[in-house]
């Protein structure tokens, strides 16, 4: 079920990949809600992560823990943004997602059989495939479709700023 949820979302993130570059009303629309959005995928986010390591039993890897200690912080930066109207929250969300990205790339790298530059816990191997959907959605994808969500939504939001400043 989760697989095909992040098969659906990457769908949703081609769709509004191409509305930021043509500056259309979707683009806009998601800059409007980009606080709003980004909440809910950090909340998705977390959720998913508890879920597989708590409820599944999966056990997290040294670079999943580098890509959580990027992405947790997000749901709380978006509460506090959500409480208090606060747009200014994208300038913390776009490093720790870029951090985010490049972790997951690297685990990705990693699960494709890439030599590892740095050692991993022999418990939680970094290049087991715990997940395998549609012969590309790993755990390591659904973190980075996460960190390219933050990433698109920072995006849509300098556009609302921008047609508002």
């Amino acid at each position: 079920m989760v697989p095909f949820l992040v098969l659906v979302s990457h769908i949703g993130l081609v769709i509004l990949l191409v509305s930021l570059i043509v500056r259309n009303s979707f683009a806009k629309w998601v800059g409007k809600y980009a606080v709003e959005l980004g909440l809910f995928t950090a909340l998705v986010a977390v959720v998913g992560s508890l879920f597989y390591s708590n409820m599944v039993g999966f056990p997290p890897c040294y670079l999943c823990w580098w890509q959580r200690v990027a992405i947790y912080p997000l749901l709380v930066l978006f509460l506090v943004a959500v409480r208090n109207g606060g747009r200014e929250v994208f300038k913390y969300v776009f490093p720790l997602s870029l951090i985010a990205f490049f972790f997951s790339l690297y685990h990705s790298y990693v699960q494709w059989g890439g030599s590892p530059l740095i050692p991993c816990d022999a418990t939680a191997s970094c290049s087991k495939l715990y997940v395998y959907a549609f012969g590309y959605i790993t755990i390591p994808s659904m973190s980075m479709t996460i960190a390219v969500t933050m990433l698109l939504l920072y995006f849509a939001n300098k556009i609302h700023e921008n047609r508002h400043a």
